[in-house]
């Protein structure tokens, strides 16, 4: 790519980002619509401003053979927005980039595996990560970017913020989960963070998170260490608790509002057997997690092998 591709490429990409900031897209759309334009231009060496359909036809045959159909959707997206808001053309022809409709159900982890690899963990920081993300049924990013100020012990709940499609809600909070967060916090005493990253110079206390690629990496390791098969990941722990709460008999609206679901037949396809009679929200997720907890505490009485 010569040098007048690149600086219309950085002016137009610059432009790119500015467009999908002021559209209100979330800072991961905003990341993964600009990777879209960044890949392309990378790959065609040039700028991808004024490509013809098979140009783009001819990228996304091998994007499909080298990437994930949820990437490619991506980039689909993220040109489209490109085109459409940038360079002013609109591409309709790309709607005939339609990923394959596969209606599978992900792994389940029984409280027995969880229990088994909470236990197996070494590292307290990473225990309690998994008991709460499960306990909560949190999604990865949702329990990384817990707050102190975000729970409320008094009314027994989370303040969950800025979730999927930059929605906020309320959970229920066990008690045995409020237990484990101050138990935890009282490791670290960050004045804002519940899961801190490292501590900063000096012993200034982690200005961010725990590293998402690091503790996804852990739990990896931690489901191999304990010799379980299925193809699951700290996402699996959200999908555990919501069959969980289906088989102890909390209705699904229930389950709707604590997953956080715009869609309630989202909720839906986590259901494996006949609803049960209708309890109380907060009474129902104690019993769950009191069941976890006598998982671990039988866990720890069972050999290693």
């Amino acid at each position: 790519m010569n040098e007048r591709e690149k600086s219309r490429l950085d002016e137009l990409y610059q432009k790119h980002v500015r467009a999908l900031k002021l559209h209100g897209y979330a800072d991961k759309t905003i990341e993964a619509y600009s990777l879209a334009v960044r890949r392309v231009a990378e790959q065609l060496d040039r700028c991808p401003d004024h490509l013809t359909r098979e140009e783009l036809e001819t990228y996304f045959v091998d994007l499909v053979a080298s990437h994930s159909w949820s990437t490619v959707k991506l980039d689909r997206n993220g040109l489209r927005f490109f085109y459409e808001n940038v360079v002013g053309r609109e591409l309709p022809w790309i709607n005939l980039i339609k990923a394959p409709v596969i209606k599978s159900l992900p792994d389940v982890l029984t409280q027995q595996e969880i229990a088994r690899i909470v236990l197996r963990t070494e590292e307290r920081r990473f225990q309690t990560f998994w008991f709460v993300t499960y306990t909560l049924g949190l999604r990865l990013g949702e329990t990384l970017h817990l707050e102190v100020g975000d729970i409320d012990g008094e009314q027994r709940r989370v303040h969950v913020r800025r979730g999927k499609g930059n929605r906020d809600r309320f959970v229920i909070l066990p008690k045995l989960t409020l237990v484990a967060l101050r138990r935890h916090w009282t490791s670290h005493r960050h004045p804002r963070l519940l899961f801190p990253g490292r501590v900063g110079g000096a012993g200034a206390p982690a200005s961010g998170v725990m590293d998402r690629s690091t503790t996804q990496h852990a739990f990896k390791r931690v489901v191999a260490d304990c010799g379980i098969h299925k193809h699951v990941s700290i996402h699996s722990l959200r999908h555990a608790y919501a069959t969980h709460l289906i088989e102890a008999g909390l209705n699904l609206r229930a389950i709707q509002e604590q997953l956080g679901h715009a869609n309630p037949t989202t909720t839906a396809r986590y259901v494996r057997m006949t609803e049960k009679s209708r309890g109380d929200g907060a009474a129902i997720i104690d019993g769950m997690v009191a069941t976890l907890a006598a998982a671990l505490r039988l866990a720890r009485t069972e050999p290693r092998s």
